[in-house]
């Protein structure tokens, strides 16, 4: 009984020896990264292969680098001088990752840490000289997104050849000294005062520009209507009018005599 129950403890440890031997041979990628194998006694990195989510066997003295491909967000604070040498701090939101089939290259030439390597460095450096271009008010407010587009630009030039993609740049604050902040906020007022000052004198203007049309356009009216109206209109419309009341089943009485302008008097009237 005591030899079985010993060839059940070794048959035990066996098992739990084997399976740690087959855990210790293999790699779990979680979701949303990749791997890069690297051969102990072998080349080295394995180039041209990237391995997929999941557990990968390999043997236990060989190891699979895992990086995470999904995008990234990295806050870095910078400080930097604008044109006139004021000192500027930003807050600047960098979306990377590596370029996924780029991998095994990213591996061998910079490795994992390679924000801190060459991304970081390149951010402080890209951002001083793009943003050293321009004047604090342009920074503070209307150049903002113009500044972040040329950082995007220039940092993906910089890092093109370093197998990782920079897919977007936000400055997400400015910080200024207090006396610039003052003064801007003060010629921002100020601008906005002379927009609204322009505004009412322009609807002014095109108010009086209304009027003088519209008394223009009767002006023009009661020249035309004044034009038409002759003595010798007057007398034929009155000579209508004459006949139609005289047509009229109306009582009157008609007095024709050599008036002014010609024209019977009609006195009284009723049915």
């Amino acid at each position: 009984m005591s030899v079985l129950k010993k060839f059940s403890s070794v048959r035990s440890v066996a098992l739990l020896l084997v399976m740690l031997f087959l855990v210790g041979c293999g790699t779990q990628i979680p979701s949303g990264h990749r791997g890069v194998k690297y051969f102990k006694f072998g080349d080295g990195t394995e180039m041209g292969t990237i391995y997929n989510e999941g557990f990968n066997w390999h043997m236990p003295w060989n190891r699979i680098y895992v990086y995470k491909v999904q995008l990234e967000e990295r806050k870095e604070d910078l400080n930097i001088l604008s044109s006139d040498g004021a000192q500027i701090q930003l807050e600047v939101s960098l979306w990377y990752r590596p370029d996924v089939m780029r991998l095994d290259s990213l591996q061998k030439t910079i490795g994992p840490r390679y924000f801190g390597t060459v991304v970081a460095p390149a951010l402080r450096g890209v951002g001083r000289a793009v943003v050293g271009k321009y004047k604090p008010e342009e920074i503070y407010s209307s150049k903002r997104e113009l500044i972040a587009s040329e950082i995007l630009t220039e940092m993906q030039n910089t890092v093109s050849d370093k197998f990782i993609n920079i897919e977007n740049v936000i400055i997400r604050n400015v910080g200024l000294p207090p006396r610039i902040t003052e003064a801007i906020n003060a010629k921002l007022a100020a601008d906005q005062e002379q927009q609204k000052m322009q505004f009412t004198l322009l609807k002014e203007t095109q108010e009086a520009e209304r009027k003088r049309i519209e008394a223009r356009g009767i002006s023009d009216f009661q020249k035309i209507v004044s034009s038409g109206i002759t003595p010798i209109m007057l007398k034929w419309k009155g000579i209508e009018a004459t006949e139609k009341l005289a047509n009229s089943p109306n009582t009157k009485v008609i007095i024709i005599g050599n008036s002014k302008d010609g024209l019977p008097i009609i006195l009284g009237g009723g049915n």
